[in-house]
């Protein structure tokens, strides 16, 4: 039960909003002293098991690698690029990263694109300049072009992801149902999970229609 005592420092550091690092490492140190580990052993669990899933963190490789491109001009290219193209809204815009981003989710490819490396630094300025294109944007109007990229994105990946029968959601599912007497095979709820991504690409798809007519309206109003 002691080792439990890691849950509790767990618990009570993010409460007190320390370090998240800082709070799992105090837990993890907790738990090993408390199950009778001396610090070394402690020491070498946690390189264990950072050696046994290395993997995991070369995902982190890609913040650096946005943040420099980003230095470089990344998003005032994207801008430049977006503003020559006379018939691109916001909208449009967003709805092609629809379309891109369900395919690829579908396809299990649900890292290509993201908040992090597509959205803030490709996708929300590319939708910024073709907003402008229209008239000038308030900072409200801004954000809330910002708010639909990152929406669009979630969109996207939460609705076409379900469509590749490899996803862990499918996987949970059919071992869920499995354990319940009803066989169910992956390929089918992948099937079904069609209609939906379909749904939702042309509801989303006629929000951002909508939301490009609200935007022209505000920038009419703010010329008048």
């Amino acid at each position: 039960m002691l080792t439990l005592l890691g849950v509790a420092v767990i618990v009570l550091g993010f409460a007190l909003r320390f370090n998240p690092l800082l709070v799992v490492v105090a837990a993890a140190l907790t738990s090993g002293l408390a199950a009778g580990l001396s610090p070394l052993e402690v020491l070498a669990a946690f390189g264990k098991a950072f050696n046994t899933n290395r993997y995991v963190t070369i995902a982190w490789l890609v913040l650096p690698a946005i943040g420099v491109l980003e230095r470089c001009g990344l998003q005032e290219k994207a801008r430049m690029t977006i503003q020559g193209l006379k018939a691109a809204t916001a909208g449009r815009i967003l709805i092609a990263y629809l379309v891109l981003r369900q395919l690829t989710a579908a396809l299990g490819l649900t890292s290509v694109a993201g908040q992090a490396q597509t959205v803030r630094p490709l996708v929300a300025p590319m939708a910024e300049a073709a907003a402008e294109g229209a008239g000038p944007l308030d900072e409200a109007d801004r954000e809330r072009v910002k708010a639909m990229a990152a929406a669009t994105d979630n969109v996207g990946l939460f609705f076409g992801e379900d469509i590749f029968m490899a996803i862990g959601s499918i996987l949970l599912i059919v071992g869920f149902l499995d354990q319940s007497g009803i066989t169910v095979e992956p390929l089918h709820l992948s099937v079904w999970a069609i209609p939906s991504a379909i749904c939702a690409f042309l509801v989303h798809g006629a929000r951002l229609l909508l939301f490009d007519r609200g935007l022209a309206a505000a920038s009419t109003e703010t010329g008048a």
